[in-house]
């Protein structure tokens, strides 16, 4: 068997989803390349050979995926970084020598057994896979036909960058053109007779009202990084892949300069480009009915608390969002510190005193965690950020959580006021007494498309955006000052 298909995980990456959930949730025009999973049989049959010897034939075993024509014995000589990208476990090897490593950049293929008699608890339903970042390439099963452009509202420097991309879409490559109604409203595109023709042939939509999510192949952004947060939100299952140019002001997470848009534009069409698998959160709002409140001014009490009494409707008001930087949870206008509860997996963990607090995402950690102190981390680092916003603590430190944890943020039955929420900065709404949020990893990644790979992009963001270790060089000591301490050295020595 194949050495990536012999570890398999209690818990999945992605919300614990059975074997094979990238298949069923992938776009139709995208698509990765992925590697296949073992069927129940092949791992029965497994499980009855791990308990022989393994004989000559079996000693000798071939992935054409991991390792290209060569066969791998027990007894092959370890030769440096093996070709498999995932995390898997490698099968019993007869000495600890010849374990072998992986070119992954999460470090050695794990030995799944343990001492004589144990080993990882085998499960059938889940299977944990993580691709080498450099190695995540974009592919398409048929050729994208459309395409949907997002450009910056009100913004005139970025009419003539709109206007030559979906010209370059419809007249050089023959493809469906898809713009929110409000951009081509702009008073600048109605009145310019030359772009008449080509703004006949768009295909437009509303936020909120037309549903476009199984008719975009591809996604453009013109703008900064609200635009790809923008992208997101419109997309609440399966993301088309986005390819987002820098013409707005930070640009941390849109790499493309326009200058070159033709080119770069053609590779991607092509399906040559790399590409970074943006996790996202799965945010769910449950709230208490709410009917009309007793007579209590304002239907406050002195000390701050909703008053009781309201009228308790049957079931409960449930809402759910696709969030790709953070979820902020703050004490909105009230003087009040913040006060909520944070559960994990069901089980307290903390109580928040403060401003409020991130739960973020590694691409939402170089965004508002990182003004609040928390570290950055790279967008293929399967994980969950907690970041306080001015806790009133010496204590409280930010905190990284596994991607397939469930979080649960409520207020505190001690609460003085009610808490805010936003998803992306977007659909702010209040929290009160019985309302809860629950976040984990969503299994609807954004697929954002990269200039290089995505660890030169990365860092290539965090130097020219965020600055990051900018700092004037030491300069070194001039050489008589050297010579001249080497010298006082070798006296003191002989002294």
């Amino acid at each position: 068997m194949c050495l990536r298909a012999r570890l398999l995980v209690g818990t999945s990456l992605l919300d614990s989803q059975p074997s094979g959930f990238m298949e069923n949730h992938r776009h139709p025009g995208f698509s990765g390349q992925s590697l296949p999973h073992p069927s129940i049989a092949e791992m029965e049959q497994e499980k009855v050979n791990g308990n022989k010897e393994p004989s000559a034939e079996a000693s000798s075993y071939r992935c054409s995926a991991c390792h290209g024509d060569e066969d791998w014995g027990l007894g092959h000589p370890l030769r440096g970084r093996a070709k498999s990208r995932s995390l898997s476990a490698a099968p019993v090897l007869a000495s600890a020598r010849e374990f072998r490593r992986t070119r992954s950049l999460h470090g050695p293929c794990p030995v799944t057994t343990f001492g004589p008699k144990a080993c990882v608890l085998q499960n059938p339903q889940t299977i944990m896979h993580i691709q080498d970042p450099a190695s995540q390439r974009l592919t398409w099963n048929k050729s994208p036909k459309s395409v949907l452009v997002i450009k910056k509202i009100r913004d005139a420097s970025l009419l003539q960058p709109f206007k030559e991309l979906c010209a370059y879409l419809m007249e050089e490559n023959n493809m469906i053109v898809y713009v929110e109604k409000k951009v081509l409203e702009d008073p600048a595109l109605l009145s310019d007779d030359h772009f008449g023709p080509v703004k006949r042939k768009f295909c437009t939509f509303r936020e909120d009202y037309d549903d476009i999510s199984n008719q975009i192949d591809l996604i453009i952004c013109l703008g900064g990084d609200g635009t790809l947060l923008y992208a997101s939100s419109l997309f609440q299952g399966s993301v088309p892949p986005v390819m987002a140019f820098h013409l707005g002001s930070l640009g941390f997470l849109t790499p493309f300069n326009f200058e070159n848009f033709q080119s770069q534009v053609t590779q991607v069409i092509q399906g040559n480009a790399a590409v970074v698998l943006r996790s996202r959160l799965k945010v769910r709002v449950v709230k208490e009915p709410r009917g009309k409140k007793v007579a209590v001014p304002n239907g406050i009490s002195e000390n701050g608390v909703l008053a009781a009494g309201l009228d308790v409707e049957i079931g409960k008001q449930a809402v759910q969002y696709q969030v790709l930087n953070e979820v902020v949870i703050d004490r909105g206008p009230s003087s009040y510190l913040s006060n909520v509860d944070v559960y994990l997996d069901g089980h307290l963990i903390t109580t928040v005193q403060g401003d409020g607090v991130i739960v973020s995402t590694p691409t939402g950690s170089t965004a508002y965690a990182a003004a609040a102190g928390a570290s950055m981390i790279h967008p293929n680092v399967p994980a969950i950020m907690v970041t306080p916003i001015c806790p009133h603590s010496l204590s409280f430190r930010p905190i990284v959580v596994p991607a397939g944890v469930e979080l649960k943020i409520m207020l505190s039955p001690e609460a003085r006021n009610t808490a805010w929420v936003s998803f992306d900065g977007r659909k702010r709404q209040e929290i009160r007494h019985g309302d809860s949020i629950s976040i984990t990893t969503s299994c609807y990644p954004l697929p954002s498309i990269c200039v290089r790979d995505p660890v030169s992009d990365w860092f290539e963001s965090l130097a020219q955006c965020l600055h990051w270790n900018v700092r004037k060089k030491q300069a070194h000591f001039p050489e008589d000052e050297e010579d001249a301490d080497e010298e006082g050295g070798e006296e003191r020595a002989g002294s």
